[in-house]
C-alpha cells in the first residue's frame, strides 16, 4: 500500500503569506488613518480656539474670561473678568481676580458666538463649562508658564497667554502637531510641551516620560500633553 503525505503546497502557502501581508498592510494603514485623524482634529481645534480669541479680542477690546463688561454686552452671559489684560484663575491672580477667568472663557466665547457649544460659568471644569479634546480632557486658555521644559528651567519660561490641548495625549500625536505647526521641538517654538492634568483631578504630564532629550518620547507615552503659544 503506497502511503500519502499530507501538507501545503508551494501555492498553497504562498497564498496564504499574501492574505496575511494583506491583513497586516490593512491594520497599519488603518493605524495611520486613525493617527492622522486625530492629529487634524486637534490641529483644527487648536486653530479654533485661536481664532475665537483674537475674533473676540477684535470685537470687544477686551480678551475672553478677562472682559469686565461681558454681561452688558453679551446676551447670557453671567460673570465679569477684572479686565487687567491677563486670563487668570484665583490662585494665580491674588485678590484683584474674583473669577476662574479660564474657566469664563468658554461662557464669553460662547454666548459671542465665537465656538460652538453652550458653556455656562462654573467655579470648576466641567462638561457644562468648558470643552474637551479628543480624549475627554478638558482645554484651557491661561495666562501663565506651564509649558516647555519640565522641570523648569531657571529661569522659568515667559508668562503668556496659550491654549493648552489637554492631557491623555499620546506623545506620537503631539510630535506630529509639533512638526506640522511648528518645528518638532517640545520646548521650543510656538507648540510646547505641558504639564496642564486636564483639570478636574487629572493626572499632570511628567517631562520625564514625556520627553526624551529635548524631543518627544518614542515609542509613544500616553499621558501627554501641549500648549499653543499666543
Amino acid at each position: 500500500m503506497r502511503k500519502h503525505q499530507a501538507g501545503f503546497t508551494l501555492i498553497e502557502i504562498a497564498i496564504v503569506l499574501v492574505i496575511i501581508g494583506l491583513l497586516l498592510g490593512g491594520v497599519l494603514k488603518g493605524q495611520e488613518l486613525i493617527t492622522s485623524a486625530r492629529v487634524r482634529n486637534l490641529i483644527s481645534q487648536q486653530d479654533g480656539v485661536k481664532a475665537a480669541y483674537f475674533g473676540f479680542l477684535d470685537r470687544f477690546r477686551s480678551l475672553p474670561g478677562d472682559y469686565g463688561l461681558a454681561t452688558t454686552n453679551i446676551a447670557g452671559v453671567t460673570v465679569n473678568g477684572n479686565a487687567n489684560g491677563q486670563i487668570q484663575s484665583i490662585a494665580l491672580g491674588g485678590a484683584t481676580t474674583l473669577i476662574e477667568e479660564h474657566i469664563a472663557v468658554w461662557e464669553h466665547l460662547s454666548r459671542a458666538g465665537f465656538v460652538n457649544g453652550s458653556y455656562t460659568y462654573a467655579a470648576a471644569e466641567g462638561p457644562a463649562s468648558v470643552p474637551t479634546n479628543p480624549y475627554v480632557r478638558y482645554i484651557q486658555v491661561m495666562y501663565d508658564n506651564a509649558y516647555g521644559p519640565d522641570p523648569a528651567p531657571v529661569p522659568p519660561p515667559a508668562v503668556r497667554h496659550n491654549i493648552k490641548t489637554g492631557n491623555q495625549i499620546p506623545s506620537d500625536i503631539l510630535a506630529e502637531i509639533d512638526r506640522k505647526v511648528d518645528d518638532g521641538n517640545p520646548v521650543g517654538g510656538v507648540f510646547q510641551f505641558s504639564v496642564y492634568n486636564g483639570g478636574a483631578g487629572g493626572t499632570a504630564p511628567g517631562g520625564a516620560t514625556c520627553l526624551t532629550g529635548g524631543t518627544w518620547t518614542a515609542p509613544s507615552i500616553a499621558n501627554c500633553g501641549g500648549a499653543s503659544l499666543l
